[in-house]
């Protein structure tokens, strides 16, 4: 069985581990052959890569997965798709991305010309799921997936103001508005530190910056940059509060990762989010740019030994059905089984 997989395959460059890095290495152990593009750094470059090898692969491949954004990168996949249709290949979209829904309501046209000739649509969340079926695409459920055993678990319990952000600084992210919880909670938890792992997507992180020094956080707040998944994950021992302040957003890997690693989390209830966490079972769920209902999230772990260790618990058990071993069985009924 071979796969054409085209995506950012920038994990290299990047350290950034993504979820097309991790589907590609777990297709790659199950036996299928799987070519991959695009490398380049360079947008244009990197369409013309991937263009390029659905034309060099085209006698060769049974599938093409696309990785399928809502910004520029939709225009990718459009592309894409249609290359695939000409030659009479199957392909297969890879939703992803919280203002998808708002993508496919805005372009129609090109909606429909991607996602009603695909040989399936793959959404990594209910919540992508529902949104694309309303539209009247038929889509499937395959959600991101992790190793768990590759997570060492840190049972939470009684737990100090250590705040951990792992996202990219971009707007959408929000990132400054950590800066205002951290802020905030410093005023009750004068120990209290925040930690901000992820690279500057879109210059978010100077605003980031601007922000941490007008309010004199210097010494309180650590930002690493950019860090290979287990630096992070080490990292994540030192802290006991994962915090998510996105805009929009899908299902990020980044808060099963936590999840995994026995960090209670407090998120806001923005796109896919509220489809993956339960407020008060496994994580704690605050509308998006209210510093306030974060602050008090975070207070109520403090404060609550048996709350924190609940979420702790059950996220763990959450992330740990969301294991390869399970999710490569929804891809092989996709796909087909290796002989």
């Amino acid at each position: 069985m071979r796969i054409l997989y085209l995506g950012n395959d920038l994990s290299r460059s990047s350290k950034y581990h993504s979820a097309y890095a991790t589907l590609k290495s777990n297709l790659i152990k199950e036996g299928y052959t799987v070519y991959t593009a695009s490398s380049k750094e360079n947008q244009l470059l990197r369409l013309l890569d991937m263009l390029f090898h659905i034309v060099k692969y085209r006698n060769k491949i049974d599938y093409v997965l696309i990785d399928t954004f809502s910004t520029n990168a939709f225009y990718f996949s459009f592309l894409c798709a249609q290359l695939a249709r000409c030659y009479q290949l199957k392909y297969i979209p890879i939703l992803h991305g919280g203002n998808l829904p708002q993508r496919i309501e805005n372009s129609v046209f090109l909606s429909n010309l991607i996602f009603n000739n695909s040989y399936k649509n793959v959404a990594p969340s209910n919540y992508l799921k529902k949104a694309f079926q309303k539209k009247g695409y038929p889509s499937i459920l395959i959600p991101n997936s992790i190793a768990i055993d590759c997570y060492f678990y840190k049972e939470r319990s009684v737990l100090a103001p250590k705040l951990l952000y792992v996202r990219a600084f971009a707007n959408i992210y929000n990132p400054t508005m950590a800066i205002e919880v951290f802020k905030k909670l410093l005023e009750t938890e004068p120990s209290a530190e925040l930690c901000m792992v992820g690279p500057d997507r879109d210059g978010t992180l100077a605003t980031v910056l601007e922000a941490i020094k007008q309010n004199n956080l210097e010494e309180k707040v650590k930002i690493t940059g950019v860090l290979p998944k287990e630096e992070w994950h080490q990292l994540s021992v030192d802290y006991d509060i994962f915090i998510n302040t996105t805009n929009v957003d899908n299902t990020p890997v980044s808060l099963i990762e936590a999840m995994a690693l026995g960090m209670p989390i407090v998120s806001t209830n923005v796109g896919g989010i509220p489809y993956l966490m339960e407020d008060g079972s496994d994580g704690i769920l605050v509308n998006p740019n209210s510093v306030t209902e974060m602050y008090d999230g975070i207070v109520s772990l403090l404060e609550d030994s048996s709350k924190a260790n609940l979420l702790s618990k059950n996220g763990r058990a959450k992330a740990a059905q969301l294991d390869w071993s399970f999710v490569s069985q929804e891809w092989k009924k996709v796909l087909g089984h290796v002989e």
